[in-house]
């Protein structure tokens, strides 16, 4: 229970404690106003090194001139064939292509029946000679007599590269479902042999009607002829995957593959926005008026003073390339007055048509047999993000130190204070308890005095 007084005894107010407490808390709630204004700081300097992080992933991912390259290539007949194309190994020029004949399995079909799964087609087996000449044999029981069952026998058995079908002939007669078997694998080498299915007892006589051999896909690429086990193609152009799919016999297709300067300019836009973002937090804590509490903004800290030099300076610092020294300012890159930067987006895609080379070494360096590697902007910009962020010595990195330091002492000053202040209050508690105790017992002495006889009555 805790200690009250009251004005019976001593005459002081009821809470004097209190009043004296609150009285010590004043340079307490100081320190605590003090440490939120450096807690705000840092708040904008963890913000900062998020931005300057982000600038630096943006940078890292074109850091070199395969990851800011990006490739296209244009068929003109992408109805009929479909390209993909590496941009790490796949390298700009025009080609002419035509396809003689497509790639195609060995298959083989059967005579219809009336229901795939009703018509009951006997008992037996399936022999096929596979491409290794191993021949195989698949048995039909009676639960599976019927060519949904054998199409599910043979599909069961994956280690054959065989694959059976159930298909409607669509052409609307009374026997309409036929069982199609093919390998999995196209090509000369994939060729296979359905010579028997035998089957007793059946309701009707099943037999594979028609039969069809593997094939290589045949094709001329600028005139010279050229075989492939399929008709997807690989190695055909060094970086370029072709699907033929349904290309028509005889035409020439030609194949242009380019730079693609509107997915590249998109790449650099995205990374100038994210320099823009750096640069526009530092413009907005740098804008003061009579009413900015500096005390909480980073408005003149020279950190940002030295990161927006450090930016400057990248930007403008001249790169040699094969074409001769050139700036950012060369491929559509300048500072505004507002502090941010501005892409000219058709002046920078123009140079990248005109030359694609020399800006991408302006962006990404190059490497000489006889200095090695030299930086290009992106490298410059990089090393410079790295280093505001490097633990613990970057400008960032103590920065936000040196204000975690700061939060830490006053974090340890008022827990002294807090210390000394529940310290006082107890001894205050303690005095002025004594304090009534003793106004008490003297006015009970005076009390006691008063009643005596022969005492002076007032």
């Amino acid at each position: 229970m805790g200690i009250s007084f009251g004005s019976i005894n001593s005459g002081l107010p009821k809470d004097i404690v209190q009043q004296i407490v609150e009285a010590e808390k004043i340079p307490l709630k100081q320190m605590e106003a003090r440490k939120g204004k450096i807690e705000d700081k840092k708040a904008l300097i963890t913000q900062l090194s998020t931005l300057v992080e982000n600038m630096r992933g943006e940078l890292l991912k074109n850091k070199n001139a395969r990851s800011l390259r990006e490739i296209k290539v244009d068929t003109g007949k992408s109805n009929q064939i479909a390209v993909t194309a590496d941009k790490n190994v796949a390298e700009p020029g025009k080609h002419t292509l035509s396809v003689e004949q497509l790639a195609q399995k060995s298959s083989a079909i059967t005579n219809g029946v009336e229901d795939k799964d009703k018509t009951y087609v006997g008992v037996g087996y399936i022999r096929a000679v596979l491409p290794d000449g191993e021949t195989k044999e698949i048995y039909i029981d009676e639960q599976h007599a019927n060519l949904t069952g054998i199409a599910k026998l043979i599909n069961e058995q994956k280690e054959l590269g065989l694959k059976a079908n159930v298909i409607d002939d669509g052409k609307g007669g009374d026997e309409p479902f036929k069982l199609i078997v093919s390998m999995e694998d196209t090509g000369d080498h994939a060729n296979a042999e359905f010579p028997y299915l035998y089957l007793v007892d059946g309701e009707v006589d099943i037999f594979f009607e028609e039969n069809r051999a593997a094939r290589n896909a045949k094709v001329k690429l600028d005139g010279f002829d050229v075989e492939l086990p399929s008709n997807k193609a690989t190695d055909l152009i060094p970086g370029m995957t072709i699907d033929l799919k349904k290309a028509k016999p005889g035409e020439e297709i030609d194949l242009q593959v380019s730079e693609d300067i509107e997915k590249i300019g998109g790449k650099f836009t995205s990374l100038i926005d994210n320099i823009n973002n750096v640069l526009k937090f530092i413009k907005d804590q740098n804008s003061l008026d009579e009413k900015t509490d500096t005390s909480r903004t980073l408005g003149g800290d020279l950190t940002l003073t030295t990161i927006e030099s450090k930016i400057r300076s990248a930007l403008f610092t001249p790169i040699m390339t094969d074409g001769g020294p050139m700036r950012m300012g060369d491929i559509g890159v300048t500072f505004q007055r507002s502090g941010l930067i501005q892409l000219d987006q058709a002046k920078f895609e123009a140079a990248l048509a005109k030359d694609y080379v020399s800006v991408s070494q302006v962006l990404t360096g190059k490497y000489s047999m006889e200095g090695g590697k030299v930086n290009g902007f992106i490298d410059n910009l990089e090393s410079t993000a790295a280093q505001l962020l490097n633990q613990p010595s970057g400008v960032l990195s103590s920065r936000k130190s040196g204000l975690q330091s700061n939060i830490s002492i006053i974090d340890r000053q008022i827990a002294n204070r807090q210390r000394t202040i529940e310290k006082k209050e107890e001894m205050l508690k303690q005095k002025f308890a004594r304090l009534e105790e003793t106004i008490s017992r003297i006015k009970g002495q005076g009390a006691g005095l008063a009643g005596m006889p022969g005492a002076p009555q007032a």
